[in-house]
């Protein structure tokens, strides 16, 4: 997601930018060169050398950091970043249970009852137009089980 805008807020400790999809904000103790009291932030801006998908900053001593967009998107619990996560997540546990499964590609696909195109779609981590119902389905196929009964409070929810 692209950044239109960045603002440091010194007052409140934290950045400020406007998306697409709105504002998000984020703490600078998240960021990984942390401003202080006595070295503050006196430039932030969006870098467009990073695909306007970051932004950059520079503190009073000369020191500067980068911040991702999908920093913000975690730290607000975007729920689309979320579930795009989840599905990463599923892909990639996928993928190393084909690698070590007993079963052919094709025959994943015969019982999945899909071509083996889709299922290459269905492994690729980049591709996010399929669903999590299909992932569980093929972890289901290749003989493994996806516990959701769990669902608790995070334990650093804000």
């Amino acid at each position: 997601m692209k950044i239109k805008s960045v603002q440091a807020n010194n007052h409140r400790k934290c950045f400020e930018i406007e998306t697409v999809r709105g504002s998000l904000t984020l703490p600078y103790s998240k960021a990984a060169v942390v401003p202080t009291a006595k070295n503050r932030v006196v430039e932030a801006y969006v870098d467009k050398e990073l695909g306007s998908e970051w932004i950059t900053y520079r503190l009073e001593s000369g020191a500067d950091g980068s911040v991702p967009c999908d920093a913000f998107l975690e730290y607000n619990r975007d729920p689309e970043y979320l579930t795009k996560m989840l599905l990463h997540r599923l892909t990639v546990d996928a993928l190393e249970k084909v690698k070590g499964a007993k079963l052919s590609r094709r025959e994943l696909a015969r019982r999945l009852k899909t071509s083996p195109t889709h299922l290459y779609r269905l492994l690729d981590p980049a591709n996010y137009s399929k669903t999590i119902d299909q992932m569980v389905k093929l972890l289901s196929v290749l003989g493994y089980e996806f516990d959701y009964k769990i669902v608790r409070e995070k334990k650093n929810a804000a």
